[in-house]
């Protein structure tokens, strides 16, 4: 036998890509390379279902009230291998479903209860989820009864609920709907620490200068869903923790009022587990042996269970029943004065001074043992932080008020990522339409679209401005939660209509024409809007001898002012455009990263990208009307001019600033186009670069302008979730 066929002693004669411990990613050896792995986070070869199989109309046929029945059987059937406190598993199911949509953040609408992400890394081995394993374990019996008519994602988020209502709250209402990934979310941002929860003061921290939280975070270290219960850096002050809270619920789109309500009402019921030595914990799922199963901070050395489980590390119940809805939660925080203490697993937590021993909740396996309750430093701080304080006292006073803001604001937390009304399924979706939801009227779609093309044609706006003005009105949309978009027109809103990156004065102009035509067609503005944009798209087409129709779907309507949260709706404003070759100052992140980014937010993929990218800059939509990236002598034509000379080798590229470039003729010396880093990345980066060589050939002029056109009528249709 040769050398070439034996396998030395000790060695493996397979690859060890598998293990990511001994892999080596491309980017670990090109970090500065572009990583668009962002845009294909859902690559449907994850997806196990069947290519026709279709949730959302799936989870119709789902029986909801044995559903529901199945769910409160299951909160009080205590399981030895993890038994319920208190023989009730309400408090675990709350918590797993708060941390599950408690990572949504408004600044970019990322995170969220509306994927299933909490199944995975890393937020299923994050610390402050610790245990929330064994809910979905919990869970799965209940899972695998429904099936396909039921996604993880709208269990996790469903069990909470009824929770709530098993423990004698009116909740306000629940809808279905949430879709489930079938792998991790490597575009969501969580933090550049490498270190679970790094301190504020360490060279990992997410802060700068006077405690300034970085954008888009909405927790204070990685691994936490909010705020550190010990205290800021796990230092008790509970006025500190009130800025911490204050910013964090911010950053979720709650006001001071939900966020009171929501901490109480979170802690009213359940408890906190500290009762053990957290030293003895096993590694976390993603860090667990085989044999455990996908379960993570199992005890093999001491009972780790029931009354000696350790989690957060705080040890003892808020309230003095915490399997039951009341107004406990703030009859002991605002009637007792608190002193710290250190829990048995030597974590940060206050006591009462002084306490009935009626007033003191039971052990969680004998009834016969009663233990002071406790407060974190975030409790505390709804005592202590003068206004978080004013509203604690108004609901202490008013139970049934606080009963129906927290049932309220509850439903906020748990479907703010799934977007307007229109995408809500089931028997239990309010009637009410809550402002938080970006409501739209419905729109007409008995109108004559045929004679609004020719109004638009003949009304003297340029193919700029036609496409322009129906992209900025699009470009909003966010994938995410679903927030943006054309329909409504709110671009002739504020705060929209003001915005820098939608050429305020360009705009007025654009809109006073279309608006006129709506008008005269009984027609709304979103939909004029938007036929006017596949109006210049069609022109574009014909200049270069294509005749093509943009699909068009009416009906769009229009928002108003009493429709429109303006603080919430500044939070979707572009700083940066790379298909209009904008961005608003110098960032850190590199325009390219900002491209992808903003291509990800939109729901488009590289391909897509690449297509719209071209298109866009031959059409002439530059911010401003700069000529960079416009690579063509026949502007507003829907050529495939900028990936023809792109990759054409008879230019070379000469940097002249951080952002511009100069396209140099190699025979004569003279520059012949400008550019930014934005259009030379699809030159320079390999993927990218194949994508366009694909469009610069000869042969697919016809291929690039049907792409085009598919991947503008994606972007015109990304919100219409309810238009025929």
């Amino acid at each position: 036998m040769s050398d070439q066929n034996k396998t030395s002693s000790g060695k493996c004669p397979v690859m060890h890509g598998g293990m990511t411990s001994t892999g080596t990613d491309q980017m670990d050896w090109w970090p500065k390379a572009l990583n668009l792995d962002i845009l294909s986070q859902r690559d449907s070869k994850t997806n196990p279902m069947d290519s026709g199989f279709d949730y959302r109309e799936a989870v119709k046929g789902l029986d909801v009230e044995a559903l529901k029945k199945d769910l409160m059987a299951m909160m009080t059937d205590s399981q030895p291998w993890w038994p319920a406190d208190w023989g009730h598993y309400g408090g675990l199911m709350i918590r797993m479903s708060w941390h599950a949509a408690g990572t949504y953040r408004v600044a970019d609408g990322r995170g969220g209860a509306g994927t299933g992400n909490q199944r995975f890394a890393p937020l299923n081995s994050w610390p402050d989820n610790a245990n929330l394993d064994k809910a979905r374990r919990l869970l799965w019996p209940i899972k695998k009864k429904y099936g396909n008519q039921l996604s993880w994602a709208d269990l996790i988020t469903y069990a909470g609920t009824i929770a709530y209502e098993s423990m004698g709250l009116k909740t306000y209402g629940f809808a279905f709907g949430r879709e489930d990934i079938w792998h991790p979310e490597k575009d969501i941002y969580w933090g550049s620490e490498k270190e679970w929860l790094a301190t504020s003061d360490s060279d990992n921290s997410r802060y700068s200068g006077d405690r300034d939280l970085e954008n888009p975070l909405a927790a204070v270290m990685m691994g936490l869903i909010y705020v550190n219960p010990e205290g800021v850096d796990g230092n008790p002050d509970p006025l500190k923790t009130a800025q911490d809270v204050r910013e964090t619920f911010a950053r979720m789109a709650m006001n001071d009022e939900e966020t009171v309500a929501l901490t109480a009402g979170g802690h009213t019921v359940g408890k906190c587990h500290g009762n053990g030595d957290a030293g003895l914990l096993g590694a976390e799922p993603e860090g667990a042996e085989v044999e455990e199963q996908g379960l993570g901070w199992n005890n093999h050395s001491n009972r780790g269970i029931g009354r000696n489980t350790v989690t957060s590390g705080i040890e003892g119940a808020w309230t003095t029943h915490p399997t039951q809805w009341d107004n406990g939660y703030f009859e002991l925080l605002l009637n007792h004065d608190w002193k710290l203490c250190k829990s048995p697993a030597g974590a940060w937590q206050w006591e009462p001074e002084n306490i009935e021993e009626q007033d003191k909740p039971v052990d969680v396996e004998d009834p016969s043992k009663r233990y002071n309750p406790i407060m974190t430093d975030a409790d505390m701080a709804m005592k202590m932080d003068p206004e978080y304080r004013k509203i604690s006292e108004r609901f202490y006073q008013n139970p049934d008020y606080f009963s129906e803001v927290f049932a309220r604001a509850w439903f906020k937390l748990t479907h703010r990522d799934m977007g307007p009304k229109s995408r809500y399924i089931g028997p239990d979706v309010p009637q009410e339409d809550l402002l938080w939801q970006d409501p739209v009227p419905k729109g007409n779609s008995n109108y004559d679209i045929g004679r609004i093309k020719k109004q638009v044609a003949d009304s003297g706006l340029s193919i700029s401005e036609l496409v322009s003005t129906a992209w900025d009105s699009a470009r909003t949309f966010r994938h995410s939660d679903y927030r943006g978009g054309a329909n409504g027109a709110r671009i002739r809103l504020a705060p929209q209509k003001d915005w820098e990156g939608n050429e305020p004065e360009r705009l007025r102009k654009v809109l006073n024409v279309l608006q006129g035509i709506a008008k005269d067609n009984d027609a709304s503005t979103a939909d004029v809007i938007v036929i006017a944009g596949n109006v210049g798209i069609e022109q574009a087409a014909r200049r270069v001898g294509f005749d093509v129709t943009v699909p068009f779907k009416p009906g769009r309507g229009d928002a108003t002012d009493e429709m429109t949260d303006i603080d919430s709706f500044q939070y979707l404003e572009p700083i940066h455009d790379g298909f209009r070759n904008w961005i608003k100052k110098d960032y850190v992140v590199s325009p390219e990263e900002l491209l992808l980014d903003r291509t990800q937010l939109m729901g488009l993929t590289a391909p897509e990208m690449v297509v719209l990218f071209g298109g866009m800059r031959v059409l002439g939509t530059n911010y401003g009307g700069t000529k960079h990236g416009v690579f063509t002598s026949q502007e507003g034509s829907l050529s495939n001019d900028f990936f023809v000379h792109l990759t054409d080798m008879n230019y070379r590229w000469e940097p002249v600033d951080q952002n511009l470039y100069h396209v140099i003729d190699r025979q004569t010396n003279d520059v012949k186009w400008t550019a930014t880093r934005v259009d030379l990345v699809f030159g320079s980066h390999s993927i990218l670069r194949a994508y366009a060589e694909l469009y610069a050939q000869d042969d697919n002029k016809e291929k690039f302008i049907n792409d085009f056109v598919a991947a503008w009528t994606k972007v015109m249709h990304a919100d219409c979730f309810d238009l025929l």
